[in-house]
This record gives C-alpha cells, sequence and structure tokens, in this order.
C-alpha cells in the first residue's frame, strides 16, 4: 500500500505546542508521512496530499485587514478548491464560523432544546455589536433573561485579546464594555472548568481549574483566561472562599451527547468544548467552543488523531471516485449543516 501524505498547515506556537516532529516520528511508523507546509510557497509544488490538517485562524482574521494574509488565504482555498479529493480537517467555512462568538454562541443556545433529555444547556447571552448598543444594554440584559455577574468576553475568538476578559458585577461595571463583544451570565460552577477535546469519534474530559463562586458585590475583575484555566495555573480568583463538597462530575453519557450534537452541528472533527456544572442545579452548562485546541492532558492524541485520519481516508478509499456522495470530513463538510442554515 502507498504511503499515505498528510500535510500539517500550522503556526509556529501551534506547531511547538502539538509537537509536530514526535507526531511525524509516531505516523512514519504507521506507514503516513507527515509533510509541513509552507504557505509562502505554491501548495501545488508540496503536495500531492491525502489529507491537510490545519489551524489557519491567524491567516482568517488577519485577513479581514491584511492583504497579504488574503492572497495566502485565498491562494489555500484555491488549491482545495482543485483538488477535491484531499481531505481537509477541519473545512474552512466551519472554522471561520467558530471565530466568531456571535455564532458559536447562537450554536450553543440552541444546546438546550436538542439535548433537553440530557439537562445540558448554555447560560443567556447578550451581543453587543457597536457603541450604540451600550445605552440599551441594561434593557436588553433584561429581555434576555441575563442576570449579574456578567462575563464578557471579545467578539473574535482568536488571539491573545480574546483571552482577556472581565467579570461584571452590577449596573454600574457596564461602562467597562468595549464592543464588539458578548455578555454572558456567570454561573457558580465550584472553580471547575471541565475541557472536552473531541478528534473525531473519539473524546476525552479534562479537568482544569476555573474561576471560583462570586456573590454581586464587587468591582469589575479583568483576568486572562489562559492564567486561571491552565494546567498549571495558580490564580487567587480559583480559590474558593470557603470549603464545600465537590460538585459530581459530569455523566459521561451527557458529554458523549453533547459531543454528537456539536459534531453533528459544526461540521467539524478537531475542536474542543468548555463545560461546567452548576453549583446549584448540577445542570451540564457549555460556556465556549475552541478550535483545535491543545488537546493538553490527552496523552493519547497522537493515537486519537492518527487513527481519525486513517479512517477518513478509508472511508474516502471505500467511497471510490468523487461523485455525488462525498466522505463526511472532506472539504463538503465544510457549509453550513441543516441546523445551521439560518445563523
Amino acid at each position: 500500500m502507498s504511503v499515505r501524505r498528510v500535510g500539517f498547515c500550522l503556526s509556529e506556537k501551534k506547531r511547538r505546542r502539538m509537537n509536530l516532529d514526535a507526531f511525524a516520528a509516531f505516523c512514519a511508523g504507521h506507514g503516513v508521512e507527515v509533510v509541513e507546509i509552507d504557505l509562502t510557497q505554491p501548495l501545488v509544488h508540496q503536495g500531492p496530499f491525502d489529507v491537510i490538517v490545519h489551524k489557519l485562524s491567524d491567516v482568517i482574521v488577519e485577513a479581514e485587514r491584511d492583504s497579504q494574509s488574503q492572497r495566502v488565504l485565498a491562494d489555500f482555498q484555491s488549491y482545495v478548491s482543485a483538488h477535491p479529493a484531499t481531505v481537509l480537517l477541519d473545512p474552512l467555512p466551519a472554522m471561520t464560523r467558530l471565530l466568531d462568538r456571535f455564532a458559536s454562541y447562537r450554536i450553543m443556545s440552541r444546546l438546550h432544546d436538542s439535548l433537553r433529555d440530557w439537562c445540558i444547556c448554555s447560560p443567556p447571552y447578550l451581543e453587543i455589536h457597536s457603541a450604540s448598543d451600550l445605552p440599551s444594554i441594561q434593557q436588553a440584559l433584561m429581555t434576555q433573561g441575563l442576570s449579574f455577574p456578567l462575563i464578557c468576553k471579545t467578539r473574535v475568538a482568536h488571539g491573545s485579546l480574546s483571552h482577556e476578559m472581565s467579570l461584571i458585577f452590577g449596573a454600574d461595571g457596564l461602562a467597562d464594555v468595549r464592543p464588539p463583544c458578548v455578555l454572558q451570565s456567570f454561573v457558580n460552577h465550584g472553580a471547575v472548568l471541565h475541557k472536552v477535546f473531541v478528534v473525531g469519534d473519539q473524546h476525552f474530559c479534562v479537568e482544569r481549574p476555573s474561576l471560583k463562586n462570586f456573590p454581586s458585590d464587587r468591582k469589575t475583575i479583568f483576568f486572562n483566561s489562559h492564567q486561571v484555566s491552565k494546567p498549571e495555573s495558580n490564580s487567587h480568583l480559583t480559590a474558593l472562599d470557603e470549603q464545600k463538597p465537590g460538585l459530581p462530575p459530569p455523566s459521561s453519557e451527557a458529554v458523549a451527547a453533547l459531543v454528537r450534537e456539536l459534531r453533528a452541528r459544526l461540521g467539524m472533527a478537531l475542536f474542543g468544548v468548555d463545560v461546567i456544572v452548576d453549583v446549584h442545579t448540577h445542570t451540564l452548562t457549555a460556556i465556549d467552543i475552541n478550535i483545535f485546541p491543545g488537546y493538553e492532558g490527552v496523552p493519547q492524541f497522537f493515537s486519537s488523531l492518527l487513527s481519525h485520519i486513517q479512517s477518513v481516508l478509508d472511508q474516502q478509499a471505500s467511497a471510490g471516485p468523487r461523485g455525488a456522495n462525498p466522505p463526511e470530513s472532506t472539504q463538503a463538510a465544510g457549509g453550513p449543516s441543516p441546523a445551521e442554515a439560518d445563523l
């Protein structure tokens, strides 16, 4: 059997975090060649590729204002269009959608209806598009069912600024809001975050520190989410003020149902979802979706990713020549699913 070629298109930071060299060595022992793609050079001279695994978040965001990034993205899209047999993990339209928290929060807001039997939901939220929204913000909060405290997050879910957040405890703190952004009701969750990492049909749940329980009587707190939710984090914002019995972990069946629903809605295979358990209701609550996360704390990541790549290629091979029914994980999966068509 011929060696399968998998191109990886990652930033240098992502490449180091993933330890791509080690993954390439792992794949070489299983008949898969890993090729690092150089976006400054024509892709046609670097291929052919059976699969391209990428995280083009930087390029997609920068293309909004930078002509060079626009050209890089256009060249990448042209190559993908000209080589429909190449499997793209993940589809560009799906990834672009998740870079916008307005879009991803609309997806999460529908989980309550589709996963009602599992008692899964997401907190109410409010989109703040521009400064013109600020005078009516208090009325909008009441209409949308939000309550203090509120977490304020940037609209763009990528880059260092996307991790700069604030916790607003009352109406006076709304002066700290900087559009465009989202306001999301803060749910007390015992300072424990459950990061669910998805790799195709497999998923892994890793516990992380998170913000402690807060009353609604403080000045606005500004924080960086990386400083409170990384494995090595040690912040006063995550230290509970009083000892209480630990919350039960999320039900494995409920997490599996959440992953199935999100995979169907997103049309993606490599993503993460942050979930918490409400201290009062024990409801499983989804608070964010992440593109191709770091998979820190998942020792099986290499084998799981390779297994998914192989399964996608096997599915493609069994389908024969490209026709009316392409495999699920090719570029054809990039458009909005029926559940997303009205976003």
